[in-house]
């Protein structure tokens, strides 16, 4: 089973670009994301028009279709100009479900151009039985690609994957 950490985060981290710059989100998004209705609730919103930027703190939930984005605090910067989200940061916490997958860190960033989320403090995927640990992921969303890497010091990455079974040719 390969883990496509990528097909937890991207869904819900492009629905908060577009509500973070108060629109729809244009670009490039997972099939059907857009349409969904987002839920975000917290302990506290603010807005600020003078930075262009929303903040979402004390137990943000966000959840949009079967993706939930669980953290201390969410804070996204957007262009008034472009109408467009620049950066969204996760903080405290982070945790992305969809389904029998889970992705956790200390902190998450999307950069909106690049189209890259970095997962930082400490990144621990699960999709099932399968485990990816290191203490950064950075995955390229237009490439179909990630990174992980151990850390500083000598730190490692470790993946324990559990193979569903080789598929054998019959004798002939």
């Amino acid at each position: 089973m390969r883990i496509r950490p990528w097909a937890v985060i991207f869904p819900l981290v492009a629905a908060l670009a577009g509500v973070a710059a108060g629109q729809e989100r244009g670009g490039a998004s997972a099939p059907g994301a857009g349409s969904r209705p987002i839920e975000i609730t917290a302990d506290r919103v603010s807005a600020d028009s003078v930075r262009n930027s929303v903040t979402f703190e004390g137990s943000v939930v966000a959840v949009q279709g079967d993706v939930t984005l669980h953290a201390n605090r969410v804070y996204a910067e957007y262009s008034r100009g472009a109408g467009a989200i620049e950066r969204i940061e996760a903080e405290g916490n982070v945790r992305f479900v969809q389904g029998g997958r889970e992705a956790r860190s200390a902190r998450a960033t999307f950069y909106n151009l690049e189209q890259r989320v970095v997962l930082s403090g400490g990144a621990d995927l699960r999709q099932g039985e399968n485990t990816l640990r290191g203490e950064t992921l950075t995955i390229y969303l237009r490439e179909n690609r990630s990174v992980v890497t151990g850390g500083e010091g000598g730190g490692r990455v470790r993946a324990v994957i559990h193979p569903q079974g080789i598929v054998e040719a019959p004798a002939k």
